[in-house]
């Protein structure tokens, strides 16, 4: 691919990311309005579907986003006697310190290596002007 082609994809694609945010904003902005229209409680979890009467059909589904506080859950456990609890009530999710890891000997993260799945990502692409 010669460089006149991937300047033109490149533009292509700064013209596309910007049509994205202008069209997730304005969903988002209809979804507002059509919320408050239908009285959607957003502190209450559940379905709803309205029907309209041209025969169009919304449905809406309300979720409240939940964060666990790990040590403070243990903190709570220990202090009720309910450690064995935590693992019925939460799921426990270790996560890779990148920067641990490259730090420790390679015996020990050799060891561990085999609890750890690999996977390439999506490529993040950031495209700008010389002046940006």
């Amino acid at each position: 691919m010669d460089y006149i082609d991937l300047e033109l994809l490149a533009r292509q694609w700064q013209e596309a990311k910007e049509a994205e945010r202008v069209a997730v904003a304005k969903r988002r902005e209809l979804e507002d309005q059509m919320s408050n229209a239908l009285g959607v409680d957003a502190a209450k979890e559940g379905t709803e579907t309205h029907l309209l009467p041209e025969g169009l059909m919304i449905k809406i589904i309300s979720r409240l986003d939940r964060k666990v506080d790990a040590d403070k859950a243990q903190e709570l456990a220990a202090e009720h006697d309910l450690q064995n609890a935590l693992g019925a009530l939460f799921r426990w999710k270790p996560e890779i310190d990148m920067a641990a890891w490259r730090k420790a000997p390679a015996d020990v993260t050799a060891i561990f290596a085999g609890a750890v799945t690999v996977k390439p990502g999506r490529p993040s692409f950031t495209i700008a002007t010389k002046e940006q």
